[in-house]
């Protein structure tokens, strides 16, 4: 019998800056009800909405991903560039404890020096 599979997300304010927390697998078996959460993102309901984070500093900590597969990585560096793009000049956006599964699909999709800015 296989283990249940859970993806699970959470925005944390604090002042100026703001930290998404993911938990459990970020994998093509999990991603559905994140990726629809992003696709609403011009909504106020979404925690990804550009209100929240265009005079953010912004902190994706990835400590609690048990594992992520190539699809989790395609929609992480979607969600960074989103993001990225969103943000005021000058503000900040790292990865932290980042899993070596993602440094490993990085670099078989040659995006490991596109990544680097954002390793914390």
């Amino acid at each position: 019998m296989q283990a249940e599979k859970h993806l699970k997300w959470a925005a944390v304010q604090n002042d100026d800056r703001i930290a998404f927390q993911l938990a459990g697998e970020l994998s093509r078996d999990t991603l559905l009800p994140l990726w629809n959460e992003f696709q609403k993102r011009q909504q106020r309901s979404s925690f990804l909405s550009e209100k929240q984070i265009v005079d953010q500093n912004i902190t994706w900590d990835l400590a609690q991903v048990s594992r992520i597969d190539s699809a989790g990585f395609a929609l992480l560096c979607d969600l960074i560039n989103y993001c990225q793009k969103t943000q005021q000049p000058g503000k900040t956006l790292y990865l932290e404890n980042v899993p070596s599964q993602l440094l490993t699909l990085a670099d078989l999709v040659g995006l490991a020096d596109w990544l680097k800015p954002y390793l914390k």
